[in-house]
């Protein structure tokens, strides 16, 4: 069976982080299945997905490093929409994550969440959660 939800985010930052963790878990409960897979996957070539802890401290460290790594500057693709850091950081990133489902539960560890990161902000996003299994 495959199930699949799109999530609307809302970001309000050039460069933000939320966690969107309860609202994929709220999709693998909907879905019913037991056992399977979860994949996160944004559309979006200046956003990305991960898994990692959510520790404010963490977090902040995470986009300080993005911003130190890629810093805005004189890239080539900014004769067209002054935002290749953007899509630089989305390169390192990735677009999607995967996820166990087992027992109708995400096997993530126990500090780990999923996060949406937003790098060309704000803007209106989607994400698609997509549920395969039994």
């Amino acid at each position: 069976m495959i199930k699949r939800e799109i999530l609307d985010v809302e970001t309000h930052e050039r460069v933000e982080v939320m966690d969107i963790t309860s609202q994929v878990k709220d999709a693998v409960d909907k879905s019913g299945i037991k056992n399977g897979i979860v994949s996160i996957f944004t559309r979006h070539s200046t956003s990305g997905v991960v898994i990692n802890e959510n520790e404010s401290g963490l977090v902040d460290d995470f986009v300080d490093a993005l911003n130190f790594l890629v810093p805005g500057g004189n890239y080539k693709h900014n004769r067209i929409d002054n935002n290749a850091d953007s899509h630089i950081k989305a390169f390192l990133i990735g677009s999607s994550e995967n996820i166990p489902i087992e027992g109708g539960s995400m096997g993530l560890g126990t500090w780990q969440s999923i996060f949406f990161l937003e790098l060309d902000g704000p803007r209106q996003r989607r994400v698609d959660v997509t549920v395969l299994g039994e």
